[in-house]
């Protein structure tokens, strides 16, 4: 274990840092009865968030229609012409089911 005061270790930082990376403990004092105040210890790395998808992949470029108007029938504004086709299904499927 290393110690020093606070002020051998403003001239000493660079070697207190190095033996606190090594995994040695050091406590840094301060007064005259050299009261353990501080402990240099190494931090652990900070983790990058992992990106999911397409956003992983730097290269990535939306293509020129993503930025385009939406349609009346995307934007839920008009009716897709299907949907009455799906209706009419339906319906004939409800009224077969009651004519059971």
């Amino acid at each position: 274990m290393a110690s020093a005061t606070v002020f051998e270790a403003k001239t000493r930082l660079s070697e207190l840092i190095r033996k606190a990376l090594a995994g040695e403990t050091v406590i840094i004092t301060s007064g005259r009865d050299k009261k353990p105040v501080v402990r240099l210890e190494p931090i652990e790395p900070v983790k990058k968030p992992q990106r999911l998808g397409f956003l992983y992949d730097p290269n990535f470029k939306l293509g020129d229609a993503f930025w385009e108007p939406l349609s009346d029938v995307e934007m839920g504004i008009a009716s897709d012409p299907f949907d009455e086709v799906i209706r009419a299904g339906m319906r004939s499927s409800e009224s077969d089911r009651d004519s059971e």
